[in-house]
């Protein structure tokens, strides 16, 4: 909002941070809450007065080794696309630090190590956290261990990362169960505009209720 000199309107906003217009709202009601001289409304938008300032951020010293630690696995072990928000998060983390506190995370003695040969994946990452975070189903062409091509219709809810590897979590529509999916055996993927019938958070809880019942990789 600095860099606007007129009211920016929501969705310019949401879009230029990359989130949903429901949390950019929130934001800036809790924004408000702290002081901020914030003007406007939605459908008009938004405007802040000079002269506000974010108070410093502060963290113990484990919580910024945890920070730097988490920010150099991501930046390691994730696709370049995330590997960079982790770095643009942590030096927007850094500017708003205390100058002792900074210290500390530019002069942290946690490192990551090389990261072992991993399959390369055919089907870009950042689709699959697209379909993820809107909740729309994914149209997958899938090899399973033994070379088998399959076509699946899964609604993905979240991914996860291991050393060597990247799982997408789904409920899947031919299997009618949740199956977990190495991104690597991923040979296309296409992106509905058919959003799933249940909350990504309930297909989670539903997924957590049958971990031990129901848990193979596909």
């Amino acid at each position: 909002m600095r860099r606007h000199r007129r009211p920016a309107s929501g969705k310019a906003l949401a879009d230029e941070i990359g989130v949903s217009l429901r949390t950019l709202y929130r934001d800036i009601a809790s924004l408000q809450a702290m002081g901020a001289a914030i003007e406007g409304e939605a459908g008009v938008g938004y405007v802040l007065k000079p002269g506000f300032l974010l108070p410093p951020l502060m963290f113990t010293q484990d919580e910024i080794e945890a920070l730097v630690l988490g920010t150099r696995w991501v930046a390691n072990r994730a696709d370049d696309r995330l590997g960079d928000a982790a770095r643009s998060a942590l030096t927007r983390i850094a500017a708003v630090l205390p100058d002792e506190l900074r210290d500390e995370l530019e002069d942290s003695t946690l490192f990551i190590g090389p990261r072992t040969a991993a399959p390369v994946d055919a089907v870009n990452p950042a689709l699959l956290r697209q379909a993820i975070r809107s909740e729309c189903k994914l149209a997958l062409q899938y090899r399973d261990g033994a070379g088998s091509l399959s076509e699946r219709i899964v609604w993905p809810f979240a991914l996860a990362f291991f050393d060597t590897a990247q799982v997408l979590l789904g409920w899947c529509e031919l299997r009618q169960g949740f199956r977990h999916f190495r991104t690597d055996r991923i040979a296309s993927a296409v992106l509905s505009e058919v959003r799933y019938p249940k909350r990504r958070q309930a297909l989670i809880k539903e997924w957590r209720e049958a971990e031990g019942i129901t848990r193979r990789l596909d």
